[in-house]
């Protein structure tokens, strides 16, 4: 009863400013800052989110995503700024021992690491320091504001580039066989399961590449029974199988 009150409440607050809505849904709202956020905004947010999932309509959902990636990303990586030596590090750095196991047995040199999703680059950075072998690093983001600070931070790390784009349209024009592709804790769940296969597909089209991918599932998503994708959490991203 509580949530059928709040979505009425929200679809009524969206008949009435219309404006107001377009402009929460077009400048994103993926994760919400409590403190900046107000009710109104929330009440909004909920039945703007609902709609969408209610129609199945993934393709603007996922476009909710983007937006909030590119206009609000670099808000988000400053808040969460420790999060490489507090996660990252201790939780999945094995992966790229893995990685190292794997290039070492390659009869094929791989000259590209290209990380999807780059943030504040110090993923990025890190991999540099751990795979000396590997000539160049691109760090790809939507958010153009991340891109231009990354730039500055790491302007005296040579074998990093930066660049604001959507990874979907980089691979498509510049990517080629012998890269590495790498997504680290959350990037892949904001591609619907459709776009999803297209990138993948991509991306074998390319030849020899190796995608390490950390990402995370709802843990309601029954992989057994939904062997697709599932919108989750309170983000409502996508949980693949």
């Amino acid at each position: 009863m509580k949530g059928k009150l709040i979505y009425l409440i929200g679809d009524l607050l969206i008949l009435l400013m219309p404006k107001k809505a377009k402009k929460l849904a077009k400048t994103g709202m993926t994760i919400t800052d409590r403190n900046k956020i107000t009710l109104i905004e929330l009440f909004m947010r909920k039945s703007l989110l609902k709609k969408v999932e209610d129609k199945s309509d993934y393709n603007t959902l996922s476009e909710f995503h983007k937006a909030y990636w590119k206009n609000k990303g670099d808000d988000f990586f400053t808040a969460t700024d420790d999060s490489f030596e507090k996660n990252f590090l201790p939780e999945c750095s094995f992966m790229f021992d893995l990685l190292k196991n794997k290039l070492s047995i390659e009869e094929e040199d791989f000259n590209t690491l290209v990380e999807i999703g780059t943030g504040n680059g110090k993923v990025l950075n890190y991999l540099s320091e751990q795979f000396p072998q590997i000539d160049r690093f691109v760090g790809i983001d939507l958010s153009e504001n991340q891109i231009i600070r990354n730039q500055k931070t790491y302007s005296k790390n040579q074998r990093l580039e930066f660049v604001a784009y959507d990874a979907f349209d980089w691979v498509n024009t510049y990517a080629n066989k012998n890269m590495i592709f790498v997504t680290s804790r959350g990037v892949l769940e904001y591609f619907t399961e459709s776009k999803l296969l297209d990138f993948l597909q991509q991306i074998n089209r390319l030849g020899n590449t190796i995608f390490v991918a950390i990402e995370p599932n709802g843990v309601n998503h029954d992989l057994n029974a939904n062997t697709g994708s599932e919108p989750y959490g309170y983000e409502r991203s996508f949980s693949h199988n």
